[in-house]
């Protein structure tokens, strides 16, 4: 009887061992240290020294037939945790993730892919408040990517309620927005290489119900919310050039309210070497509010209108960058010179806003 419990045992833990090998996973984790020197004119400084670190964990598994499955858990700066997604990669059927937060999904992915060698124009320490397109990416939201054709792959990302909450495990949103409904971005990304030249093209566009109420309502709107984006990356060895537009309807009926905006950016980046690249860039974004109605009677917000010399506000920021950036092993060096006039979309009776980024980061 005991050899016989043995012999049971023993094919017992032989199966599961098994089982565990053919299926067996991994967990990865990377890393990075930043420590920031920021010098802003026109600006309250205080002390200029800055860190953040960060830790992604990936955790990658295999199912019967070769698809693969992966989670990512994204620690952007000490304690904070930001993105978090879960994809499951078919053999034919393209890729399919569950995403939680961090800008990434859909045409969130794309808000600026301009070439540069440290940051975006509007990412180096002056404070922009620039408003960019994000379609569903703030949202928990599912998206499924095609397999790649010639370089070529379509994106399709939706949400339920693009309300820009991240839901926790057997809970949901609730009414923290009830201004959307469901949002869906899709996005067509061709990157086709040659062994001498070759081209990046973007086209994206994003959609989000929005409940619409009674004209001056905080709902009053004349159709859903829309968003596209157009980009091109040229790469012409060591050199890469490209621009991009994107624009944004609210299509509020309040007066006096944001009801569009669009951003126009380009960028020139040069790969000297392996180890040092340089490059110039800049940006550009408009704000349009619901024009002031005049003449007599009421405003559709229901406020009595104005004199006739009323119009429809509008106003917008520009910025440049030159920027260098210098790697040493796993040891990279930044440097970002910066201007930006009339930030957060306001006509600043300052001097244009500088800043001065030096950035060491570390990687392992």
């Amino acid at each position: 009887m005991n050899k016989l419990t043995k012999v049971g045992l023993s094919a017992l833990c032989g199966s599961l061992a098994s089982v565990a090998g053919a299926h067996a996973g991994s967990l990865d984790v990377t890393g990075s240290a930043k420590m920031t020197h920021t010098n802003v004119s026109n600006g309250v400084v205080g002390n200029p020294i800055g860190m953040a670190t960060g830790l992604t964990f990936t955790g990658n598994g295999e199912l019967d037939g070769g698809q693969t499955f992966k989670l990512t858990l994204t620690d952007a700066n000490k304690a904070a945790w930001s993105t978090a997604s879960i994809s499951l990669t078919t053999n034919s059927m393209g890729t399919f993730v569950l995403n939680s937060g961090g800008g990434g999904a859909g045409i969130g992915g794309y808000d600026d892919n301009m070439p540069r060698a440290y940051e975006e124009v509007w990412d180096t320490a002056i404070g922009t408040n620039v408003n960019l397109q994000k379609g569903v990416s703030g949202s928990t939201n599912v998206e499924w990517t095609s397999p790649s054709v010639l370089g070529t792959t379509l994106q399709i990302a939706y949400a339920p309620d693009n309300d820009g909450q991240q839901n926790n495990n057997k809970s949901f949103s609730g009414s923290a927005s009830d201004h959307f409904g469901s949002g869906f971005d899709v996005v067509l990304d061709m990157d086709v290489q040659g062994h001498v030249a070759g081209f990046n093209l973007i086209l994206g566009a994003s959609e989000s119900e929005v409940a619409k109420g009674t004209p001056g309502g905080a709902k009053a709107v004349t159709h859903d919310h829309e968003e596209g984006l157009v980009g091109l990356v040229l790469n012409l060895g060591p050199v890469e050039v490209g621009g991009q537009v994107s624009a944004e309807r609210i299509a509020t009926q309040t007066r006096n309210a944001a009801n569009y905006y669009g951003n126009l950016s380009w960028g020139i980046a040069f790969n000297v070497n392996d180890d040092l690249s340089l490059s110039y860039s800049e940006h550009k974004s408009v704000q349009g509010k619901v024009k002031k109605a005049s003449g007599p009677g009421m405003d559709v917000d229901g406020s009595e209108r104005g004199n006739k010399n009323e119009y429809t506000p509008k106003s917008w920021m520009k910025g440049d960058s030159l920027q260098v950036a210098y790697t040493i092993g796993g040891v990279a060096i930044k440097y970002a010179q910066s201007k930006y006039d009339n930030t957060a979309y306001g006509f600043d009776t300052k001097a244009p806003k500088e800043s001065q980024l030096v950035e060491v980061s570390m990687a392992f």
